[in-house]
């Protein structure tokens, strides 16, 4: 009888509900079980997994990795697929694996290289990959000079913290005047720079910001799946360009995402993004972590969650490659269900003059709320 496998998820992104479809969809029909913890109740990977906690606020990281020591220990995690403290929880490796816990995760010293694009970018151009034009700041003077020299280069300059992910903090510079314009569509990343500079400088703390040009698409995230041994053993672009999407083999994506991969240790599943600076592909970010988009891969023919998996409970795959590259696609947002709550009782207002007075207090029965039941799993696009 084959053995279940437990995966466990710690407070990863919504759109990771895909990733645990395909594990428990996977082509060996291996039976799966997933654990997902969140701090946040209403996050669907809770509803998608087969076992969920919320997790304890306030944690150190230190007493967060004793924590997920704790959860995979008593769940009998097979394989731990960390987001939050990335960086620490991989540095105590072997105290999982005393569990019987396999991380996938890249080692210690390569999520710490990434975590400041800063550091990554100085680590990559040593290895031959290109990357943009970029400047350090941290104060109001260097951003002006720094605009100033993107500029006068006939470059939009753009900023964005040194540390962080998801394009949180992304802003592009402008110094077009304040104008109805601003205010017609939906919000945009524009900001001005007088605007960026009086904040800068009434701020107690220093800013810590990349500024750099403002790249090109097409944007194209390299998936890549890397073994312990350093080997690639997937690495397949998705490209992007407005709301069109589509997948690529082009070396000058995929070549270079490999040597970063192979070159810093990014083991198991990392996402590698690049984008033009003029007809030059350059990087753009390194993550870490399983791409929220991995999914997509499925239309290429590739279950990237479950090779991963089989590679770190030591049943390499081998190669994983396209078996199509299919025609081009876009994204639309669906339904998932969130965990039942109990809601508190409604009331609807009432007139003042048809309120009773003196009426003794009475209890209020409440229902837990409906939850809205997925419909059949259906393809992402076709």
């Amino acid at each position: 009888m084959v053995s279940r496998v437990r995966v466990w998820l710690n407070r990863t992104y919504a759109e990771n509900v895909f990733f645990m479809d395909q594990l428990r969809h996977n082509p060996h029909a291996r039976p799966v079980d997933i654990h997902a913890t969140h701090g946040d109740a209403d996050s669907p990977v809770l509803a998608a997994a087969d076992t969920a906690d919320l997790e304890p606020e306030g944690l150190s990281p230190a007493a967060y990795v004793e924590y997920a020591l704790d959860q995979c220990a008593k769940r009998g995690i097979d394989v731990f697929v960390p987001r939050l403290h990335q960086a620490t929880l991989a540095a105590h490796r072997e105290e999982f694996a005393a569990v019987g816990t396999v991380l996938l995760a890249p080692t210690a010293g390569a999520i710490e290289v990434f975590e400041d694009k800063v550091t990554a970018y100085e680590a990559v151009q040593a290895h031959g990959v290109p990357v943009p034009p970029w400047f350090r700041v941290t104060n109001a003077e260097e951003l002006v000079a720094a605009v100033d020299e993107l500029e006068d280069g006939g470059h939009r300059a753009c900023f964005k913290p040194a540390a962080g992910a998801g394009g949180v903090g992304f802003r592009v510079v402008t110094r077009a005047p304040f104008s109805l314009d601003q205010l017609n569509g939906f919000p945009g990343p524009y900001v001005h720079l007088d605007m960026v500079v009086e904040a800068v400088r009434a701020a107690e703390e220093p800013v810590d910001w990349m500024v750099m040009p403002r790249l090109g698409q097409p944007e194209v995230s390299v998936d890549c799946l890397t073994g312990p041994d350093g080997r690639v053993r997937m690495a397949v672009g998705r490209t992007k360009n407005g709301r069109r999407r589509g997948f690529s083999q082009n070396p000058s994506w995929i070549e270079p995402a490999r040597r970063i991969a192979e070159r810093f240790g990014l083991h198991y599943l990392t996402n590698i993004q690049f984008r033009m600076y003029g007809d030059e592909p350059v990087l753009m970010d390194v993550n870490t972590r399983p791409a929220g988009g991995l999914h997509q891969l499925a239309l290429c023919g590739i279950n990237a969650p479950w090779a991963a998996v089989r590679l770190a409970l030591g049943d390499d795959p081998g190669d994983v490659v396209p078996t199509r590259l299919g025609q081009d696609y876009t994204v639309v947002s669906g339904t998932r269900p969130v965990r039942a709550v109990t809601m508190p009782h409604q009331v609807s207002e009432v007139p003042v003059s048809e309120v009773p007075v003196a009426v003794e207090p009475r209890p209020v029965a409440v229902a837990p709320s409906s939850v809205c039941k997925p419909a059949a799993d259906r393809p992402l696009a076709v």
